[in-house]
């Protein structure tokens, strides 16, 4: 038996030693909510494996609590604006984005959303000096010699900290502006003809018209984010030292994890190194607390509705409250819902305020019919992941597009909280619940989330740790990277190639013209 114990002991020391020696340090530059919530996900399985995670972690940030115990490392570092002061400004923003825009047309929502976009890069800009002004901050970075750097494409910066500490990095995205760093960043091939523009809540599937409408949002979002960016440009050559562009720095990033894939997404060109893990923070549903459950059971066949609008908007006005509460109180399921605030005086019996809501156990409840959602992409795939049907209210950003994805396919009705009436939702609700058209899209999007060959987990990490093995991967990286704007539409080979279709046609003219007069001049010659 010794001989035996001493054998697995040897084995096991073997095993840790070759599993230290694969293992690597990685720098992770992140962004706050919910794209926080996805990149832990992934950083949590980093440390399980092994490798060594520290997160660059401002003294203001949402998402960082200390007061839990953590294997992942955070690097705190000092910046201008205090937390309190940084969350009332995003949820300032946030609100008026929501709440202020009912009477707004689509261009004056659209210049908000530009305001908006340009208020939270200002914030990121004084975050970057910050950081990227703070030498001893810089130079205790320098000493550990990270393997990589993962960075939120959301949060400007760590594509610039990767160049300055000369490590390759791994870049997630999910949307606007991710679209337009992958489209000049990634040179990632995305044609308005039938790709939808961030926004535009279109299909693939385009009539003339809406091709027309689809060109026009390309155009705006493409002229009015390059104003946003020419900051940032200066701001990261003045950083290196050097002429260079946001978008080339950008560019430089080894392997782009999107978090999106065929079940939500529609069809469209995508590069090597490019990988799709939408849903990777899904997972099977756990059991419920005992009070949620038992409540749960109470609703007997007509089962449970799952109702949350996110946590990132707060104090919804009272009207808007009751006549959602109105709504809800005339349906026969019972009714889970996540609200913070004055409890509505229209709220059913059949109806449940929580301040939290384990929300993905609740998505694959047998007893869930039906969930109401704001849209955000995180609920989305958990209930793409469990296959229930959703009524969709949108707040803001890249929601009232994410819904109009599931509403193309079949597993959602969109409404609009501003200008919604109760009647409106109790509606909706009876067609996701009632309709077995929602049920069985919903449930085709979960069997396509789960046929594939890799957990988009273990893909996200499978090509992180790609990169930390081989160095990088620019053998993944398109030659269009080295071309300007003019030879990537190869408008030096076609002007080329026309000056010789003009020139062959020039000298052929003129060969005839003078072969005419010649044969002219002959005839005429002969006659006189």
């Amino acid at each position: 038996m010794s001989v035996k114990w001493t054998s697995a002991l040897l084995l096991f020391q073997l095993s840790c030693y070759f599993s230290c020696g694969s293992c690597g340090k990685v720098l992770v530059w992140p962004s706050e909510y919910s794209h926080w919530m996805n990149m832990k996900t992934i950083l949590d399985e980093l440390v399980e494996r092994g490798h060594e995670v520290v997160v660059l972690t401002p003294s203001n940030s949402i998402f960082l609590d200390l007061s839990k115990p953590s294997a992942i490392k955070f690097e705190i570092f000092p910046v201008t604006w205090k937390k309190e002061d940084f969350e009332f400004y995003i949820m300032q923003l946030l609100n008026k984005l929501t709440y202020d825009t009912e009477n707004d047309s689509l261009w004056i929502y659209f210049q908000k959303i530009q305001e908006f976009f340009q208020k939270c890069f200002d914030i990121a800009e004084i975050q970057g000096k910050d950081i990227f002004l703070n030498k001893t901050l810089l130079a205790k970075l320098q000493e550990p010699r990270f393997d990589l750097l993962l960075a939120d494409a959301m949060a400007f910066g760590g594509d610039l900290l990767a160049e300055m500490l000369k490590i390759p990095f791994v870049h997630i995205i999910r949307f606007m502006p991710g679209d337009l760093f992958s489209r000049y960043g990634g040179q990632l091939p995305l044609p308005p003809s039938y790709v939808p523009a961030v926004f535009s809540k279109l299909s693939d599937q385009m009539t003339f018209m809406e091709r027309v409408e689809n060109m026009i949002y390309v155009l705006y979002f493409d002229f009015q984010f390059e104003r946003v960016t020419e900051k940032w440009t200066q701001f990261y050559s003045e950083v290196l030292g050097k002429p260079t562009t946001i978008y080339e720095i950008i560019g430089k990033a080894e392997i782009w994890l999107v978090r999106n894939y065929w079940d939500f997404e529609y069809p469209r060109p995508l590069l090597p190194n490019f990988e799709f893990i939408g849903g990777l923070h899904c997972k099977p549903a756990k059991p419920l607390p005992k009070e949620m459950e038992e409540f749960a059971q109470s609703s007997g066949e007509n089962g449970i509705v799952v109702f949350s609008l996110g946590s990132m908007v707060s104090n919804m006005p009272e009207e808007r409250a009751n006549v959602i509460a109105s709504a809800l109180a005339q349906i026969p399921q019972k009714v889970l819902w996540k609200f913070d605030g004055k409890k509505p005086d229209a709220l059913g019996t059949n109806t449940r305020l929580y301040k939290w809501l384990p929300q993905n156990d609740l998505l694959g409840h047998p007893k869930t019919k039906a969930f109401i959602t704001h849209g955000g992409s995180n609920g989305i795939y958990e209930a793409i992941y469990h296959g229930v049907p959703m009524v969709g209210i949108p707040l803001f950003l890249d929601q009232p597009d994410n819904i109009a994805h599931m509403t193309h396919k079949g597993a959602a009705v969109a409404l609009d909280l501003r200008k919604m009436t109760s009647t409106d939702l109790l509606n909706a609700l009876k067609t996701v619940i009632n309709d077995p058209s929602y049920k069985e899209n919903a449930m085709k999007l979960s069997r396509i989330h789960h046929d594939r060959p890799m957990k988009p987990l273990d893909r996200a990490v499978f090509w992180i740790e790609f990169v930390m093995r081989n160095k990088g991967a620019k053998h993944l990286r398109p030659a269009s990277h080295h071309l300007t704007w003019v030879q990537y539409h190869s408008l030096d080979v076609i002007g080329f190639l026309l000056a010789c279709v003009a020139s062959a046609v020039y000298i052929t003219a003129k060969c005839f013209l003078f072969c005419w007069r010649k044969v002219i001049k002959t005839r005429k010659d002969k006659r006189e």
